[in-house]
């Protein structure tokens, strides 16, 4: 059952002295059960009737309502059906792959784009420390996808390892991709956080949002296939049309441990493989001493 169903009227009633317009209070009322999930996808609204009894509004007032839902593409409404929650427009980005945004929109079937917004070498400072360079290049991007912008990234990578790269070769391509063409360098691991931080006024303009508008933000600091730091970078994602998802795997069991001997997980099969390698040579090398004592 779902705020709306209750008997006790809705948790944030309509105030007709507001200099908010009715509609436009329902419209958010509603809006906000629709982001929250209390109602998800395919979730039938009540009738125009039900709503104008329920909030005690006029049915015009419900209407530009509803309308302005429509065309938002939160609900979708059909004659002789009523409204219904209209499916998400999300895109889903797996946190813990090293992969990138770009690539990963990219294998989903979304059109991505990517526009440069700055790209210079500035100063670095703590936040860049790890990349172990005195200059840092900054770079910002805007991230689209089927046109929709979803993502503002901040990214620095160490000056003068980077120093060459151009506007022109991360125009609608992956910063990723171009790393490992134009330098040989490949994404191997990294440390990533996710928090929801408020949005400034430029980031929220960029994203389309509203000025109380929450944003997803994820930070990390990637490396490279030796070992070393290449990026520090902070992604702020749209809140309506990023969703991350995280593969759950068990922890793994630990073997037990021999008095005085240290603990160890349980065993790889290409480490018991190397393990069993060994021991045949050993057991080799002692099949020998043994053939030469007996000569």
């Amino acid at each position: 059952m779902t705020k709306m169903d209750t008997p006790d009227g809705p948790d944030r009633p309509l105030d007709a002295g507001s200099g908010e317009p009715l509609y436009v209070q329902l419209r958010g009322h509603l809006r906000a059960q629709i982001m929250n999930h209390s109602l998800p996808p395919g979730t039938s609204l009540p009738s125009e009737a039900q709503l104008q009894v329920r909030y005690g509004v006029s049915r015009s007032v419900v209407r530009q309502a509803l309308g302005a839902l429509t065309d938002e593409g939160l609900i979708e409404r059909g004659r002789g059906r009523g409204s219904t929650v209209a499916p998400r427009r999300e895109h889903h980005r797996l946190v813990h792959r090293t992969s990138g945004l770009s690539a990963q929109l990219g294998s989903a079937g979304s059109t991505v784009g990517t526009e440069v917004l700055s790209l210079a070498v500035q100063d670095g400072d703590a936040s860049t420390a790890v990349l172990g360079t005195d200059q840092v290049l900054a770079l910002e991007r805007l991230r689209t996808a089927d046109g929709v912008p979803i993502a503002v990234i901040h990214t620095w990578l160490p000056v003068p390892a980077f120093s060459s790269l151009t506007a022109e070769d991360l125009h609608d391509a992956s910063l990723h991709a171009v790393l490992g063409e134009k330098f040989g360098v490949r994404i191997a691991s990294g440390k990533r956080q996710i928090r929801a931080v408020p949005g400034d006024g430029d980031l929220l303009h960029l994203l389309q949002l509203d000025t109380s508008s929450p944003v997803l933000l994820l930070e990390g600091t990637s490396f490279d296939q030796h070992g070393q730091p290449v990026e520090v970078f902070s992604t702020w994602h749209h809140p309506d049309h990023v969703v991350f998802d995280i593969d759950i795997e068990r922890e793994p069991t630990t073997a037990p441990v021999a008095a005085g001997g240290p603990s160890s997980a349980i065993d790889s099969p290409d480490s018991v493989a190397e393990r069993a390698r060994r021991l045949g040579a050993e057991l080799l090398h002692f099949a020998e001493q043994v053939s030469d004592l007996g000569r």
